[in-house]
Formats: C-alpha cells, sequence, structure tokens
C-alpha cells in the first residue's frame, strides 16, 4: 500500500527580487508501507527540501503530496542532522516532549519513554542534558524521541553525518533492528551511497540542481546485508554512475 504519493512536485526560491532557484523539478514517487526509502543525491540536489515537503514541514510548493488512509501529521517522526534537542530538558524529558499532546494516559507516556531510554541504551543518562552528551548520545536520544510516539513514518534528514564512522555504523544497526520489529516506513536523505545501500529498500537518485529523480533504484540486497561483498559493490557502482555521469 502507498502511503505517501508525490505528485508533479516543483519548488522555486525566489525570495530576493531577481533571485529564482529552481530547487525541484516535476517530482513524482510512491512511497510503500513499511518500506526504508533513501534519498540520494549531492549537494544542492533538493533532497532535504523534498524531504520538508514530504513531511508537510515546507508548505510552498507547487503539485500535490497525498497520504494514505489514516495517516496524518501526527503520525510523523523527526530526526534531524543538528539533534534539535532541548538544551534545558533532560533526556527523559526530552523523550517524552513529543508525548506531551497525545490522547493518552501518564502510565502510557512513562511506558514509552521507559521503553526508549531502554532501548537506545540511554537509561543511566536519563537525568543528564543534552550538552553532557557525546554527538552519538545525542542523535541516539533525537531517534528515541521520534519513536516514543509509535509513528507511522520516520522522516530523517542525514542523520548520521555529523558523527564518526564508527558511531554511526553502530546507530545504523541499531536503527535497523528497531525498523525490523516495528516497520514504520522511514524516508531518509543521506549523500553516503554505501549508507543508502546498508538502509534502503529503495533508492531515489536526485540529479544536481533542478533536482529531479534521475531513476529509483531497487535494492535487491538481502538482509542482514553484507556490505563488502560483489554484489553489494556493484549496486553502488550503479549509483555512483547515476550521480557522476
Amino acid at each position: 500500500m502507498n502511503l505517501i504519493s508525490v505528485k508533479n512536485v516543483s519548488k522555486i526560491f525566489d525570495d530576493r527580487p531577481g533571485e529564482r532557484l529552481v530547487a525541484l523539478e516535476n517530482i513524482n514517487l510512491e512511497i510503500k508501507q513499511g518500506e526504508i526509502f533513501v534519498l540520494l543525491g549531492p549537494s544542492g540536489s533538493g533532497k532535504s527540501t523534498l524531504l520538508r515537503i514530504m513531511s508537510g514541514l515546507e508548505k510552498d510548493f507547487k503539485g500535490s503530496i497525498t497520504y494514505g488512509p489514516d495517516v496524518s501529521a501526527k503520525d510523523f517522526g523527526f530526526v534531524f542532522q543538528q539533534f534539535a534537542l532541548m538544551p534545558w530538558l533532560t533526556v527523559e524529558e526530552n523523550i517524552n516532549l513529543g508525548l506531551v499532546s497525545r490522547a493518552i494516559s501518564n502510565l502510557e507516556k512513562k511506558t514509552r519513554v521507559e521503553r526508549e531510554l531502554k532501548r537506545l541504551n540511554l537509561t543511566k543518562f536519563r537525568n543528564t542534558y543534552p550538552k553532557e552528551l557525546s554527538g552519538g548520545m545525542r542523535q541516539r536520544l533525537g531517534i528515541a524521541r521520534a519513536l516514543a510516539i509509535d509513528p507511522k513514518v520516520i522522516f530523517m534528514d542525514e542523520p548520521f553525518s555529523e558523527l564518526d564512522s564508527f558511531t554511526a555504523e553502530e546507530l545504523r544497526k541499531e536503527l535497523l533492528d528497531i525498523w525490523q520489529e516495528q516497520k514504520a516506513t522511514i524516508i531518509q536523505v543521506t549523500h553516503i551511497v554505501a549508507e543508502a545501500l546498508e538502509l534502503g529498500d529503495r533508492i531515489a537518485v536526485l540529479t544536481p540542481r533542478p533536482g529531479k529523480i534521475e531513476k529509483i533504484v531497487e535494492n535487491w540486497l538481502s538482509r542482514p546485508r553484507k556490505l563488502r561483498s560483489e554484489h553489494f559493490f556493484k549496486l553502488e557502482d550503479e549509483l555512483y554512475k547515476l550521480i557522476k555521469p
């Protein structure tokens, strides 16, 4: 079942007089329920802009975004590159933040917070403030906060790009374990080909500005994926050729 449909979406920035920047041009996509869909492309290809349009954060665009039955903005979780945490709140309070306005009991809120503290290995940091955490732990917190609302869709904008390679690898594995358990739909932006192949079921390759869909590549590698296999390198070469024709 299609969860999000993107029809003829274009985005033009013309905030300054005499300047007109075409960021996206005639984008058409169908996002399936339960998949990991990756937007891959070079800097300036409009990946993050497209993510914001799909998630409803960006309202000014041409075209249309349609959500599936029983899907609305309240079902969306977000994980950002810059963490977007509340520095005056503790780890526990940050996770609870997305639950404050939810029509669920206090007991249910507490249960979900405890679940994410445990699942993301944050329990012993529950009373710690973000500034006291490493970058990897802050991103764990960002993921925990997004998961606490039990989202149907998680939008992730380059969530691992600020982390060292070892921490990023560990977090990607943990994210995949959680995804296989919950089967939420994940839409992720990245400029790293290997990361796209490790995570994505389908990968939309965007062209340099103006961003268009060059091709949507089906990732036929079985999970768990062997990142140094012949088949992995074959798909990696295909993606690089699409990005750098």
